[in-house]
């Protein structure tokens, strides 16, 4: 029977039984660029908020002033360019731009990755940027304070409560490149969207293929999307806790009882009132 004789349901089998390997393959190559390239874009974000964030001082030497306002011109540059053009079109431009101007021709590998990281990296810097101002100026100040350089105090005071404020979105930005990979169809990438255009285009059933792989993207989607929130409510810690303290002013000044101040359902008061 010729596939054009089958119904909805039979023709969406029949690809799967011809083409699942392919799809599945799609498929590993969509996670592997979408998890890397999130993970890359990351570690570009912090290192690019966190330069943006560096103070200058007029106490410093000028030409380190320089240095850093010329760094800082730069990263805006990069942020707002990529930020503001479609990555179908930065795909073209880096994959066909560099071969043509500089001679290297990139791999499918090392291409996709490159586009892809250096897009999130764009995002993620002003998402960065904008968890790190949320937390309290004080903290900065206090960690100055005990005379703690810029760096020392965004490793270990700020970025460590700025990384669950933006959680989400980081979760978000991955589940934007699951999709976002299909783009990378254009420069020859072996992902899902690629797989669909070749059954479709083979075979002439868009609608049967083109369900498949929504059904695709959906399922990987929603499983990174519940992945990531429970992985955000870990972070959160519980709901309820109790004050963990050693400090013995704490308890006689009724922040919290001590363990050993209930014996027999009632409350011991200081040794003096045990000696009456």
């Amino acid at each position: 029977m010729s596939i054009y004789d089958m119904n909805f349901l039979e023709r969406m089998l029949y690809i799967l039984e011809k083409y699942g390997m392919s799809f599945l393959k799609g498929v590993g190559v969509t996670m592997t660029v979408a998890v890397i390239c999130t993970a890359i874009g990351c570690l570009i974000g912090f290192a690019v908020g966190i330069v943006q964030t560096i103070p200058a001082k007029k106490s410093d030497f000028i030409l380190k002033r320089f240095i850093l306002r010329l760094f800082k011109v730069l990263l805006s540059i990069y942020v707002e360019i990529f930020r503001g053009t479609p990555m179908m079109l930065q795909a073209m431009f880096i994959f066909y731009g560099t071969s043509q101007l500089f001679h290297i021709n990139m791999t499918m590998w090392p291409a996709a990755l490159l586009i892809v990281s250096i897009n999130t990296g764009a995002y993620m810097s002003e998402t960065v940027r904008g968890g790190i101002l949320s937390i309290d100026p004080g903290q900065t100040e206090g960690a100055k304070a005990i005379g703690m350089t810029h760096v020392q105090t965004m490793l270990y005071v700020i970025l460590p409560q700025a990384l669950r404020n933006i959680m989400p979105q980081i979760g978000n930005n991955l589940i934007i490149n699951i999709k976002d990979t299909c783009v990378l169809s254009v420069i020859g990438t072996v992902e899902i969207f690629f797989t669909f255009r070749s059954v479709a285009g083979a075979l002439y059933t868009y609608f049967e293929a083109a369900t498949i792989a929504m059904i695709i993207y959906f399922v990987l989607t929603f499983t990174c999307s519940r992945i990531l929130r429970f992985l955000e409510s870990k972070m959160d810690g519980p709901a309820s806790f109790d004050l963990a303290t050693t400090d013995t002013l704490a308890h006689t000044s009724g922040m919290y009882p001590h363990p050993g101040a209930y014996r027999n359902g009632n409350l011991n008061l200081d040794s003096n009132e045990r000696g009456r």
